[in-house]
């Protein structure tokens, strides 16, 4: 038992000097003191950690879900369109490129008038 609370507090240790070396206590704790010194504490202290951390306010993210939303649709559609002629093109080559039985046979008959 008195293991299991040692590798615990090892790990614990671990994670708190991660922390400390990337500057996330840093950063935390100035928001904290921040939102400490508010005179007026806004009313969703979420909402201001998230702000001060750079992250968008509710309704910027919900304008962005609603850009990403419409540029989703329009890739679809611009997809879609792609193929559609990308589909097209691939027809007009294989019409192209793949002479008829009547044009072959007239070649070769012209190949072999020329040889004679």
């Amino acid at each position: 038992m008195m293991r299991y609370k040692e590798e615990k507090e090892a790990k614990n240790e671990t994670f708190r000097k991660y922390l400390e070396s990337s500057g996330v206590l840093d950063a935390l704790t100035k928001v904290l003191v921040a939102l400490y010194e508010q005179n007026e504490k806004p009313s969703s202290a979420l909402e201001f950690v998230q702000q001060k951390l750079g992250g968008p306010t509710a309704s910027e993210y919900e304008k962005l879900q609603t850009e990403l939303s419409d540029l989703l649709a329009k890739y679809n559609e611009l997809l879609g369109k792609h193929e559609e002629t990308c589909k097209e093109l691939e027809e007009l080559k294989s019409l192209h490129y793949s002479p008829s039985a009547k044009e072959t046979t007239d070649g070769e008959a012209l190949k072999d008038k020329d040889e004679v």
